[in-house]
């Protein structure tokens, strides 16, 4: 890797009708709900504010639309990855973990302890979406140097990678992030050594609820 390593600027898309109802989305292509949609337009304003160089999305339609109003805003045709897509979560896309642990209340307690070691039946292996997931930040980061890019994907996934970056065990990663909240930048570098987290979870919009606003 040459020159200044880039800037990764790491959104959640906006919320869907399964994330409202904390419902497992992975590989399915859910829709935005309307606060979704108020969320990208959120991060589009944001886009506008602040320099982005260019936008890269998982090949997921919900990570697509999210990234829209931004790409509008600079001007800036995205570029797709399939690699950064979500998950897969097996038997249980589309469901609950509540619902999940009424049923198999054994394995589900096996996937809290450790959901690396222990993943739902049917998924993918979350060691392997890691790897895809760091892979291809590496990649989009080394074809970006000084620049600073927005990168909208997932919640398991970004976390995943998130490890990977940071030499975090990777089964630590649903207590280490607990959420990436939608919409809001995260500011990773990808150096020599390995990542750097600059921020985590940082709005995209001021909160209307917090002191001062």
């Amino acid at each position: 890797m040459t020159g200044s390593p880039a800037t990764l600027l790491l959104a959640r898309h906006g919320q869907t009708v399964w994330h409202a109802e904390n419902r497992y989305a992975g590989v399915s292509d859910v829709a935005l709900t309307d606060e979704g949609r108020r969320q990208a337009r959120q991060l589009g304003e944001w886009a506008a504010r602040n320099r982005v160089d260019a936008i890269w999305t998982s090949t997921v339609g919900r990570a697509i639309e999210t990234a829209r109003p931004a790409c509008e805003a600079l001007g800036i045709t995205p570029r797709r990855e399939h690699e950064l897509r979500e998950c897969d979560f097996g038997e249980v896309e589309g469901r609950t973990l509540a619902e999940f642990a009424a049923e198999h209340p054994d394995r589900a307690a096996e996937y809290r302890a450790d959901p690396v070691a222990h993943p739902f039946p049917g998924a993918e292996d979350p060691r392997t979406a890691a790897a895809r997931g760091a892979a291809a930040l590496r990649r989009i980061s080394a074809g970006h140097p000084g620049q600073r890019v927005l990168v909208v994907a997932h919640n398991t996934l970004l976390r995943l990678v998130l490890c990977e970056l940071l030499s975090i065990p990777l089964g630590s990663y649903r207590r280490v992030f607990p959420q990436l909240r939608n919409t809001a930048v995260s500011e990773v570098r990808i150096g020599e050594s390995g990542g750097a987290l600059l921020s985590l979870n940082v709005p995209c919009a001021p909160d209307p609820d917090a002191p001062g606003h």
